[in-house]
């Protein structure tokens, strides 16, 4: 194998690389967007048990 065959095997590596990173990204950037949805909606939960907490017992429950 010569000097030539070394170096296209090493850039194409690199590049297959880049790839797999870019891909990894992207899929990471998906999962944050999921996990800050789900911050939200956490919040919005506890938001709506403290006014449940807040209020007594005492009201009947909507259903």
């Amino acid at each position: 194998m010569g000097v030539t065959d070394k170096m296209w095997d090493a850039i194409t590596t690199v590049i297959k690389m880049n790839d797999k990173v870019e891909r990894v990204a992207a899929a990471m950037v998906a999962q944050q967007q999921k996990i800050e949805g789900l911050t939200e909606r956490v919040i919005r939960l506890e938001t709506a048990l403290e006014i449940a907490l807040s209020r007594g017992g005492s009201e009947k429950r909507v259903r």
